[in-house]
This record gives C-alpha cells, structure tokens and sequence, in this order.
C-alpha cells in the first residue's frame, strides 16, 4: 500500500527509481496506467518490484506464489525475474484489475508462465495443499487482505521449500504499526504477524525497510 519508499525525499525518490534502476518501459507504462485508478496506492513501489525480481534470482526460482494480484505490477516483476520454464500462481478475486494485469503479461510476454486463479487466496492455497505441493515453491508474496494474513503466512511457510523465501508486504502500514494508538484490526493483524514470523522457529525473519515495510521470512 505504498508506490514509493516511506521517508524518502522526492529528489532522492526521484533518483532512486530513474538513475540507479532501469525499469522496463512494459512495467513503466502499467505503473502509469494503475496510477489513474482510485486504489492506485495498492501497487508495490518500482523500487520494491526491483527488490523482488533481484530476491527471485538469487533464489533461482522457478516456482511462485502471489497472494493480491491487482493490475500485475508485482507478478510482472516476479514472472519477468523467473526462467522460461518459471511459473507463477497468481490469486486474486477481482477481474476487473486482473484484466489489465492480462495485457501487460501478454505485452511483456510472460503471460504463459503465470497462472491467474480467480477465487479467495485460501481456497487456492488449500488446493496446493491437497495436492501436495508443499515444499516445493521457491517464493511466495503475500499482498492482500489483512485481517487473514496470518493465515495466509501459515499456508505459505507450508508451501515453500527449505531455503526459500515468504515475503509480505505492508510491514510498516504507513507507519502506524509503531503508534501505540492505533488498535485497529489490520494494524494489529500486521503487527502479530511480525511478531510471529520473528519467533517462529521454522524462519528466520527480518523487516525490510522498503516500499511500506517488506517482512521476508526464510524457511530454515
């Protein structure tokens, strides 16, 4: 729920996105386009979808996991970093979003590697299960409703295999995560859900402070 890094200056935003990264011009122009939308704010940073593709090199992976998909930013980057033999599953409910998400894939020509699932997160998630996936993806992002992230990290530390990674977004939610007043549910759902990923003994876990805050949680 951030397009850009809290804290930072325009100027040092500004050179962060256009001097020290080459964003592609097919991820520029869906940043663009998702910029004119009413929850324009729910796209990752250009600088965090850098972050990410850089994490799915070092990880090799081949294997992957979206939990929010909205117009595709994150699931491009994710796709785009994967070799051609990559796959993503990609969850969302809204086909509205996911139909501009389409022809950007396509545009990019990564359309083939992702597998867009339309239905709640959880069922797909279960699905996987069932079918006896677990261990067996590299990366897993988790971008979507709060009040079941915890569920959602759950499912996905199952889902991917030693040494790969959960990563879920919006660890700092704007900052109010360290406001004592703020007692919220979503607030307090992220908050739990950094607690647990620090003292859960099958991660090792930290919080990156990019985009809204990034808690990356490393399967042991």
């Amino acid at each position: 729920m951030s397009t850009r890094t809290l804290g930072l200056s325009d100027e040092l935003h500004t050179y962060l996105v256009h001097e020290t990264m080459r964003e592609p011009d097919v991820l520029r122009r869906l940043r663009e386009e998702t910029a004119g939308l009413e929850k324009a704010n729910m796209q990752i940073s250009p600088e965090q979808g850098r972050f990410m593709m850089l994490l799915v090199q070092l990880l090799d992976g081949r294997r992957a996991i979206e939990i929010g998909t909205f117009t595709g930013y994150s699931a491009l980057c994710v796709a785009s970093a994967m070799p051609p033999d990559g796959r993503l599953i990609a969850c969302d409910v809204n086909a509205e979003w996911t139909t501009i998400a389409r022809r950007y894939w396509e545009q990019a020509g990564v359309a083939e590697k992702i597998d867009l699932r339309l239905a709640p997160a959880t069922e797909t998630l279960d699905a996987l299960l069932a079918e006896n996936a677990a261990g067996t993806f590299d990366f897993a992002f988790i971008d979507a409703d709060k009040p079941n992230l915890l569920v959602y990290y759950e499912k996905c530390v199952e889902l991917v295999r030693p040494g790969g990674l959960v990563a879920v977004d919006n660890a700092f939610w704007k900052g109010e995560v360290a406001n004592p007043a703020a007692d919220d549910e979503n607030t307090g759902t992220i908050r739990n859900l950094t607690f647990r990923a620090r003292d859960d003994q099958r991660v090792f876990s930290c919080v990156v402070p990019i985009g809204d805050g990034l808690l990356l949680a490393r399967k042991r």
